[in-house]
């Protein structure tokens, strides 16, 4: 398997990077490509999955994503490309505290799963996680971008706007409303 690739970023598209590496350009499928930087050197942790149709690589920015990544596949009828738009929609860190919490009005609203796919998420990970410090900040501001007349779907990509580091229900809401402009 496949568990790490280091190269120049050779091209990067919507869902999607080519990674050069030994002379090959590997496609490497990313929740954030926009991170990657053409013509740069990158180092991505990398999950190689086996479909009807060929190979897939999922890679991630540190091994913490990757165990996340593969912890969401053991979901049952949970594929690859869920797990990914699930961590495209939220932190990571925020997704295991909503899990270790049980948020399943986290996991519906800002993350946008369907309800029974929270719910089996919810109970198939729950124990797995274990209880985490859980900030209940982005789905307050989730609430209050509604409110002000946002669609779901807005709000939603207003939170994954927000950069990192930003604490606080106040702070991430102003970072919300800016991302949106």
């Amino acid at each position: 398997m496949i568990r790490q690739v280091r190269g120049k970023v050779l091209s990067v598209g919507p869902a999607s990077a080519v990674v050069e590496v030994a002379g090959f350009g590997i496609e490497v499928r990313l929740s954030a490509p926009e991170t990657l930087v053409v013509g740069t050197e990158t180092s991505l942790a990398t999950h190689l999955t086996l479909k009807q149709d060929g190979l897939e690589l999922y890679g991630f920015a540190d091994t913490a994503d990757r165990d996340f990544f593969e912890l969401i596949l053991t979901v049952s009828g949970v594929g690859p490309k869920t797990a990914q738009s699930v961590l495209r929609r939220a932190p990571r860190e925020a997704l295991e505290g909503a899990i270790g919490k049980r948020d399943l009005n986290y996991l519906t609203k800002v993350v946008g799963l369907g309800k029974k796919s929270a719910e089996k998420m919810l109970v198939e990970l729950a124990d797995k996680v274990g209880p985490r410090a859980h900030d209940d900040a982005d789905g307050e501001v989730f609430d209050t971008l509604v409110a002000l007349g946002y669609t779901e779907r807005e709000a939603r990509t207003a939170l994954q706007h927000i950069p990192e580091g930003v604490g606080g229900k106040e702070a991430r809401l102003k970072a919300a409303l800016s991302a949106k402009n």
